[in-house]
C-alpha cells in the first residue's frame, strides 16, 4: 500500500487537463552514422510491431510466448534487452521515438554489415511511435507488465499533459494491462515524482504495492538511473498492482 509520504494534497487542477494528442521530444540527437542509418532503414522493418499486427501482440513475435510485457520510452535500450534476455518466453515490445536510442538497442543483435538479414531476438518486437496510439490498438488485458523507466519528466507547470502518466490516460493503460499484471515507475525528477503520487492518489484502478528510493531485486539498472545517482539525484520506484 503507499505510504504516509506518498499522500497527496487535494486534487489540483492540473489533473483535470486532457493530455495532448501530439508527441513531443527529440526524434533524434547527433546525426546517424552509415551504421545507424542501415539500422533503421533496413533492420527496423524487421523488427517492428506493426499497426495490424497489434490486435494480436501475442502472435505477431516469431517464437511462442506465454506473456507480452511493454516497455514505454525505452532510452538507450539496456533495460528492454535485460528483459528480452532474461526469459526467452517472455515477449517483449519496446517503444521509443528516439532513433539514436532505436540503433542503440537494435545494434546489440544486428552485427555490422548484416543489417539487411539479420534478426533480433525472437521475443523482441519495437514500436517507434507514439506509445499511446500502441494502447488504442492493443486488446484488452494483452499486456502483462508494463514499465516507465525515467521518462522525460516535462517539469515544467504547462507541460504536465505530455507526461505518459495522466490521470485521463490511467483507463485505457488499466484497459490492456491484465488483472493482477504490474506496472513498474521509476523516475529521478521531484516533480514528477510528485506527480506520480498526485496521480495515483485519485484513482481506483491501480494499487500501490511498493513504493521505494532503493532499486528493488529485480529490476534491471539503466543509464539514466546511473546518471542521476552520478548526478546526486534520488531515484524514487513505484510497483502498482492492475486490479480486478
Amino acid at each position: 500500500m503507499a505510504s504516509p509520504r506518498d499522500e497527496a494534497p487535494p486534487r489540483s487542477k492540473k489533473l483535470d487537463r486532457p493530455p495532448v494528442e501530439r508527441l513531443y521530444g527529440r526524434r533524434r540527437g547527433h546525426a546517424l552514422s552509415p551504421r545507424q542509418r542501415r539500422l533503421i532503414d533496413l533492420a527496423l522493418p524487421r523488427a517492428r510491431l506493426t499497426a495490424a499486427a497489434a490486435c494480436d501482440p501475442r502472435a505477431a513475435f516469431r517464437a511462442p510466448v506465454r506473456e507480452v510485457w511493454l516497455e514505454v520510452g525505452f532510452g538507450g535500450g539496456e533495460h528492454t534487452a535485460a528483459l528480452v534476455e532474461a526469459d526467452p518466453e517472455v515477449g517483449v515490445i519496446g517503444s521509443e521515438v528516439f532513433e539514436n536510442g532505436i540503433v542503440s538497442l537494435l545494434g546489440r543483435y544486428i552485427p555490422e554489415g548484416a543489417e539487411a538479414t539479420a534478426l533480433p531476438p525472437a521475443n523482441l518486437l519495437l514500436w517507434p511511435e507514439d506509445a499511446r496510439a500502441l494502447l488504442r490498438l492493443l486488446p484488452d488485458r494483452a499486456v502483462a507488465r508494463l514499465f516507465l523507466m525515467f521518462p522525460d519528466p516535462w517539469p515544467k507547470a504547462r507541460h504536465t499533459r505530455r507526461r505518459f502518466v495522466h490521470p485521463m490516460l490511467l483507463p485505457e493503460i488499466a484497459r490492456v494491462l491484465a488483472p493482477g499484471g504490474e506496472w513498474r515507475i521509476a523516475s529521478d525528477d521531484p516533480t514528477y515524482q510528485a506527480w506520480v503520487a498526485e496521480t495515483f492518489a485519485q484513482q481506483r484502478l491501480f494499487e500501490i504495492v511498493a513504493v521505494t528510493d532503493a532499486r528493488p531485486a529485480g529490476w534491471p539498472a539503466t543509464r539514466y538511473e546511473a546518471k542521476a545517482l552520478r548526478e546526486g539525484r534520488h531515484p524514487r520506484y513505484w510497483s502498482l498492482i492492475r486490479g480486478d
